[in-house]
């Protein structure tokens, strides 16, 4: 099949058109190569004619090949309604720009995510974020899955992850990034981090264990790999590395806990920083869903040796000089996973430090955690719970249904970004918080370090949709941590125009459509055929009135006459002794029976024949005279007959009874009392045939043959 052209053998009545097919164009059509619309639609004669030539392979081999594909394919989409790891990281990232309040939001646009963006934003205390100029965009050839960034000696990075791909840029100010090195990764990757200790070296991680350094100088160096989980057996491949305080030591995560390996130390060489078990007070069931080194901000900031490791119930923080328990654990009962975190730096010397945890459902909690190298870290105060994107859904004009609904579903899109910045300032401490949904659209809230302030919607000028996405490039009205009940003028028209620009996005057309076909042209002979009574006019009046069908629209219909009474058969025997048995009087029973058959004059009661072989014989005693059966016949020669009458019936059951003793003879004539009445003759008093054996007889005709037309036969010796 790899030749330009392939033959099927197997055919030898086939022309040579039906047997070669050529294996670019067939390969063209299995791939969907239809410049005329849907390809699901319309079906090559290449198609069909390979389909019939290799029927038996087809049948044996494809079979089997699509059904490993469905199940696997099955798994994969249950395991992503449960969890949906891919956005594990966050892939929304801030660079910082040419001055503290200048800065570029990086995420993925387009409707598969494979747009790299650059939007350059300014951040003011006291009023919006203006975005300054169009954003810059780089296309991918894959989803974009994670963005990461990080600033080391002056030079800041720019890394992203694919499915199957991870790339990295060095961003300069007020230039275009600049591309260094792309990497595929065979077996698909999970996680890349950034090193906070060298400029370009990278840590990633695939879905068969192993963990990788890259440079793009030096280029993939493996230092860990173990297919099998770490503390207990798991089934998910995912895999995640970051850096530590220690330039040569990575962590290395999977769902069961957190290992710290040494790069320069023998393979294998490691020690456990977290076990998902008893040591932390884990639940049941509790797995590892992020870990991450927020690193050294500032002085001023938390111990250099902290990590940060999220589970679907808790976060933890666990310090490298004391493995296995947690320095501070806290139920953060978000309802979806936690996938998203952000540590700033402290607003001064002596300030907590925000953290923002959020989900991939758009819940975002905003944590102050304080503490100093002799102290162990614990939160500054309770933590908030930040307004999420639904919340603000009441807070909007009353809408039409389809709006509404339009409306919250553009709302309920997952979270799959998270990024902050805090520009200094000389008042009170703010943070801007931004927020990627899977839509496209950006979010953001601007936050005082105390409590959250405001709320808005994306970072485009009002009223222009973009051009590559439905999501639309307006302001959403701000709001407070609740909602208020009403709204100032300025306020409502800001509204106004985000709902406009958002409304007048046309709905998504689905991807693929069922092909469709004409009733006409599978049923163009089959013509209607004219349908006439009282009830289908009564019918058609009704609906041309638009009203239903009732009972006096067809006035008195005639009274349909009740079906024949089953006429009574003769007794069963097996029923009776059953009854009989039933009742304790099964030897009463058998003394009569036995009276019954001693009595003169009586012959045994044969049991009933079925009605099949009464009419399978029917040709055969037509062609039989039986006119004369006192006296078998000596000869094998047949001659044809009138059919039999009921009158030649019973002649030749007592002519049988007298003392015939033929088996043959004798069992011929008791089908021949079974056989029901010849089409045209007058009933003698016989018993009416039930139906079913008339109509078996009526679809057997006898066959008379003519005289010398058969052979002579040999007399059969048994039965028929």
């Amino acid at each position: 099949m790899m030749l330009e052209n392939f033959k099927l053998e197997g055919g030898r009545n086939r022309s040579k058109k039906m047997t070669v097919v050529s294996a670019k164009r067939l390969l063209q059509d299995l791939g969907g190569h239809q410049p005329w619309g849907c390809p699901w639609a319309h079906l090559s004669h290449r198609l069909r004619r390979f389909a019939i030539v290799g029927g038996p392979v087809l049948g044996k081999s494809v079979s089997s090949l699509l059904g490993r594909l469905l199940h696997e394919e099955l798994a994969t989409r249950w395991e992503q309604l449960l969890l949906d790891e891919a956005f594990t990281g966050g892939t929304l990232a801030w660079l910082p720009g040419r001055t503290p309040q200048v800065g570029q939001l990086v995420y993925p646009a387009g409707g598969a995510l494979d747009r790299l963006r650059f939007q350059e934003v300014s951040l003011t205390s006291g009023s919006d974020p203006q975005v300054l100029g169009d954003p810059g965009c780089i296309q991918l050839q894959g989803p974009v899955r994670q963005v990461v960034t990080n600033t080391v000696q002056g030079e800041t990075l720019l890394a992203v992850r694919s499915d199957y791909h991870c790339a990295v840029w060095k961003v300069r100010r007020q230039r275009r990034p600049a591309p260094l090195q792309v990497l595929r990764v065979a077996k698909g990757a999970t996680g890349i981090s950034l090193s906070p200790h060298l400029p370009g070296e990278l840590a990633i991680c695939s879905r068969s264990g192993a963990v990788c350094l890259w440079t793009p100088q030096d280029g993939l160096q493996q230092v860990y790999k173990d297919p099998e989980t770490l503390v207990f057996r798991d089934p998910s491949p995912w895999r995640w590395a970051d850096f530590t305080a220690h330039p040569r030591v990575l962590t290395v995560g999977d769902r069961t806990g957190v290992k710290m390996v040494d790069t320069q130390g023998p393979p294998g060489c490691g020690l456990l920083l977290f076990r998902a078990g008893a040591e932390a007070s884990c639940q049941k069931g509790e797995r590892v869903l992020l870990t991450q080194y927020p690193g050294q901000c500032s002085p001023e900031s938390l111990p250099p040796t902290l990590h940060l490791i999220c589970t679907q119930f808790s976060l933890y923080l666990v310090d490298e000089r004391l493995p296995l328990v947690p320095m501070l654990k806290w139920n953060h009962d978000l309802p979806s996973p936690a996938l998203l975190a952000r540590l700033l730096p402290p607003a001064g010397p002596g300030c907590p430090q925000p953290l923002f945890l959020g989900g991939l459902g758009g819940q975002v909690q905003l944590l102050h955690i304080t503490g100093k190298e002799a102290s162990a870290p614990r939160l500054a105060g309770p933590p908030q719970s930040l307004p999420s994107l639904t919340d603000c859904l009441s807070a909007f004009p009353l809408l039409e249904p389809k709006s509404h609904q339009q409306l919250q579903e553009r709302l309920e899109a997952p979270t799959i970004g998270l990024a902050c910045a805090s520009p200094p300032s000389a008042s009170t401490p703010t943070a801007w918080l931004f927020q990627l949904s899977a839509a496209g659209d950006i979010f953001y809230q601007h936050l005082a370090l105390q409590a959250a302030t405001s709320f808005h919607r994306d970072c485009g000028p009002p009223g222009d949709p973009r051009p590559d996405s439905p999501a639309p490039r307006a302001t959403a009205p701000p709001m407070d941590q609740r909602p208020p009940p009403s709204w100032s003028p300025q306020v409502t028209a800001w509204c106004s125009r985000w709902l406009e620009a958002l409304l007048q996005v046309p709905p998504a057309s689905p991807v693929w459509t069922a092909p469709t076909f004409s009733h006409r042209r599978l049923l163009g002979r089959l013509e209607p055929q004219p349908v006439e009574g009282k009830v289908p006019q009564a019918l058609r009046a009704a609906m041309a009135r638009g009203r239903i069908l009732q009972q006096r629209d067809l006035g008195l219909l005639p009274r349909a006459e009740p079906p024949p009474a089953p006429e009574p058969g003769p007794q069963d025997e097996l029923s009776e002794r059953l009854e009989a048995a039933w009742e304790g009087q099964g030897a009463t029973w058998w003394k009569r029976q036995q009276g019954k058959a001693s009595e003169p004059g009586k012959q045994t009661k044969r049991p009933k024949r079925r009605t099949p072989l009464s009419s399978t014989f029917s040709s055969l005693t037509s062609c039989l005279d039986l006119s004369d059966t006192s006296s078998p016949p000596h000869s094998s020669e047949l001659r044809p007959q009138p059919p039999v009458t009921p009158h030649s019936q019973e002649s030749a059951q007592q002519l049988w009874a007298q003392g015939d003793h033929s088996e043959r003879w004798q069992t011929l004539g008791d089908y021949m009392a079974e056989l029901p009445l010849t089409k045209g003759t007058p009933p003698l008093g016989h018993v009416p045939t039930p139906p079913s054996q008339a109509s078996s007889v009526q679809a057997t005709p006898s066959r008379l043959p003519t005289p010398g037309s058969q052979p002579h036969r040999k007399r059969p010796r048994m039965g028929f």
